[in-house]
């Protein structure tokens, strides 16, 4: 398939992967305070050639793409699979068993779902409103949606909200087709709006950021680096299973992070100005 777009821990150790902080501690039970666990359910824990990388899912805005890669993973589809399309400063696709860009799965395509249909209920922690729209994020991923005011006169009462490509967003690579997704997906180096509203966007890396931007060049790289294994994270037997928080979007915390990103920017608030901070506790 072408993809055409023209309570109390002692910390032990700190790193920055990417976009995200990294903290081995003791053994804990419940996340610290201003965070949450990863959705187990919902979140992918990819290992590589150069590392792993942790992605959390969100079905809230595409649920049928979330499904699909959950049965793929399930399946051990992914298992081997190269990255087959790294471009720099864009992003690096994978997910292809032929490696060439042009194969699938047998299950069949998907419909888009590059926007989703959102009323109040939409649980989505605003961040600015730039020229009548407004930005924020759904748990850990950053999101542009309609005014609320629109509400009013839409015929079913809400509006259209949609994923940001911003640097280690999820992706469903397709052909020409809209409704042409399967099994190919990316994940974002770095922001590109081109994608947005034409590419269904429904997760976003919580840690590994630069261990996808490590991955070898190429369309197809010289021996290309690929997937060794994936799996759900609640798949994952419990003693060996990674203890992944994020920091709660919607607590008092992450607000003062977007308070203070505001203030130091001359421009208004973009969704992809702020990654939400994460760590696996182990």
């Amino acid at each position: 398939m072408a993809f055409t777009m023209g309570m109390k821990r002692t910390i032990s150790r700190v790193m920055v992967l990417g976009a995200a902080a990294v903290m081995t501690a003791g053994s804990a039970l419940a996340a610290a305070p201003g965070y949450r666990d990863a959705d187990a359910e919902n979140t992918l824990v990819i290992d590589t050639t150069k590392g792993r990388v942790i992605v959390e899912m969100y079905p809230e805005l595409a649920p049928q793409h979330v499904e699909r890669m959950k049965t793929l993973t399930r399946q051990g589809f992914y298992d081997g699979q190269i990255f087959h399309r790294v471009i720099e400063g864009f992003m690096a696709q994978t997910g292809d068993p032929q490696g060439t860009g042009e194969g699938g799965s047998n299950l069949p395509n998907l419909s888009a779902e590059f926007t989703v249909r959102r009323d109040t209920s939409f649980p989505m922690t605003v961040a600015a409103s730039p020229r009548g729209s407004v930005v924020g994020y759904l748990k850990a991923m950053p999101v542009q949606t309609q005014s609320d005011d629109l509400m009013a006169i839409t015929k079913d009462g809400k509006v259209h909200a949609w994923g940001l490509y911003c640097p280690g967003v999820l992706g469903m690579a397709r052909a020409g087709d809209v409704n042409s997704a399967n099994s190919q997906f990316f994940l974002m180096r770095n922001y590109n709006n081109v994608l947005e509203r034409k590419y269904t966007a429904f997760g976003v890396t919580l840690v590994g950021l630069d261990v996808v931007r490590k991955l070898k060049l190429g369309e197809p790289p010289v021996d290309p680096d690929k997937m060794t294994k994936v799996q759900i994270l609640a798949d994952i037997p419990e003693a060996e299973r990674p203890k992944v928080e994020v920091m709660d979007t919607s607590g008092t915390a992450f607000k003062a992070l977007i308070d203070q990103k505001r203030k130091e920017s001359s421009a208004d608030f973009s969704g992809c100005d702020l990654s939400v901070p994460a760590r696996v506790v182990e």
